[in-house]
């Protein structure tokens, strides 16, 4: 995950294309990037990782990043699986499965239990 900064709008890229933050959470982004403290490589403009890890143009292991979500309340497992059923309200479970590198079968449990009405799609060329 990487943030750049045009000085106007803050973009996060979690894919292609990066995406423009909203103004109040562009603000916070553009606070947190300065409380970093100097050691951090973020401080060096050349680096664009959102959450930089200790070797310099890398990102922080996720395994180091729960601790400090943990600490500030923020039940990480609870928001992973909400984002989950969340997506695979939006489209279809194999789908959602094959970009996050899930089970079908897990994919399509998630569905029946957020309510999800893709739960008879298959994927396939209809053209034929």
């Amino acid at each position: 995950m990487t943030s750049r900064d045009d000085g106007q709008q803050v973009h996060l890229r979690l894919g292609d294309p990066p995406s423009p933050l909203p103004e109040p959470v562009a603000d916070l982004v553009r606070d947190y990037l300065r409380s970093l403290p100097a050691h951090t490589p973020a401080v060096n403009l050349s680096t664009t990782w959102l959450f930089p890890g200790r070797r310099p143009g890398r990102p922080m292991n996720p395994t180091t990043l729960l601790g400090p979500l943990r600490d500030l309340g923020v039940p990480a497992q609870r928001a992973r699986t909400s984002a989950i059923r969340h997506l695979v309200l939006q489209a279809p479970a194999p789908v959602i499965a094959k970009a996050l590198g899930y089970h079908d079968k897990t994919a399509t449990r998630l569905v029946t239990e957020a309510g999800g009405t893709w739960s008879r799609y298959t994927p396939g060329d209809r053209a034929r």
